[in-house]
């Protein structure tokens, strides 16, 4: 036995100093968690978060609807050749600013002008045989048929009188209205026949708005409200409401609107993108970091407050406008205190500290 103690005597010592020292620091790791854990458990029983509140001051804004379209022409017409002919000569240049009145094209005359003297000749045979046909019924020399015949040749003849006027008219081709000569596919030399177009003319005082609004905006709308045009080209409009369809598209099921923006300079051009402002009515709201706002179980919008009684309730509110500043919100009662720190770490029921913004100075809290 003592030739095996000392054969095994270093690993007999190792073993048991690493039993001694396993049993040391066993007891001083167990009695020191007791010590600690007691503590934290009572801190924690009796901490009450402290958030970070605000009372925000209730202002009268507008609400708003946006509506987003393009701006269109008042009125945009084709004009076309109503007789045929070979332009002679042109009015206007494409892109000229034309007066109502103003000549566009002037085709020429062929043999109208011929053809009228025709007429008027024969115009004024007629007259003359119905003048005497009627003065021979008269002493019973001529039947009733016969002065009949006469007073349709006489028509005739008048007719064909004005069908040739109205072609030689139709050969200057004029502005029906002040605009702008946005196209001019012809030159002179061209020949047109009856229907080819000739011109392309567009009003441009004023300038419609054209957008869509959905079905639950549409009834906010009366004809005469004003509203307010944001250009994509950074230029800002007035306007007033002058049309809302009454049918929805089959497709979109929104009704289309039609807003009047004066141009008499004629510096706003169509097919401009723009977003159109129109107050419908004013409520009382305050301006909100969109970041304090949350979701409900519900899926509601809302935010957490702090209660009389320093409790968190959550509120749902209703965003009133979008601004750079932050959200316009409505839905809470005037005195109302939100929580703006600490919102994410406390629930709806739980008791809270209420801290208030005006008390705070550099994140040190007057006491």
């Amino acid at each position: 036995m003592k030739n095996l103690f000392n054969t095994y005597q270093s690993l007999i010592y190792a073993l048991a100093i690493f039993l001694l020292l396993s049993l040391w620091l066993a007891s001083g790791y167990f009695s020191e968690q007791e010590v600690a854990v007691q503590p934290v458990n009572n801190a924690q029983r009796s901490l009450v978060p402290k958030v970070r509140v605000r009372t925000p001051e209730l202002k009268r804004v507008s609400q708003e609807i946006v509506i987003n379209g393009r701006t269109e022409p008042a009125r945009a017409v084709t004009l076309r050749a109503e007789v045929e002919g070979r332009v002679i000569e042109l009015g206007a240049d494409e892109g000229a600013n034309v007066r109502q009145g103003d000549l566009i094209v002037q085709l020429d005359m062929r043999d109208r002008q011929a053809r009228l003297q025709e007429a008027k000749a024969l115009l004024e045979q007629s007259e003359l045989e119905f003048a005497g046909a009627k003065k021979l019924q008269k002493n019973n020399l001529q039947s009733e048929i016969e002065v009949s015949r006469v007073a349709a040749q006489l028509a005739t003849a008048k007719a064909l009188v004005k069908s040739i006027e109205l072609e030689i008219e139709n050969t200057r081709v004029v502005a029906p209205f002040d605009g702008i000569l946005d196209r001019l596919p012809v030159e002179v030399g061209s020949y047109l026949g009856g229907g080819d177009e000739l011109a392309r003319l567009l009003e441009q005082d004023p300038v419609i708005f054209v957008g869509y609004v959905d079905q639950q905006e549409r009834h906010r709308l009366v004809l005469g409200d004003r509203g307010i045009a944001h250009m994509v080209t950074g230029r800002i409009a007035d306007g007033e409401l002058r049309y809302i369809a009454s049918e929805a598209d089959p497709v979109t099921r929104t009704f289309k609107v039609e807003f009047e923006i004066p141009n008499p300079d004629g510096s706003l051009v169509s097919g401009i993108t723009a977003a159109l402002n129109i107050p419908v009515r004013y409520v009382s709201a305050f301006q909100l970091s969109p970041a304090l706002l949350s979701l409900s179980h519900s899926d509601k919008l809302g935010i957490k407050v702090v209660n009389e009684q320093n409790v968190v309730e959550f509120l749902p509110v209703q965003v009133i406008r979008s601004t750079a500043e932050g959200l316009w919100i409505s839905g809470l009662p005037e005195g109302t205190r939100i929580i703006t720190v600490g919102q994410g770490f406390v629930q709806t029921g739980e008791t809270v500290v209420p801290v208030d913004e005006a008390n705070i100075t550099n994140d040190v809290i007057k006491e």
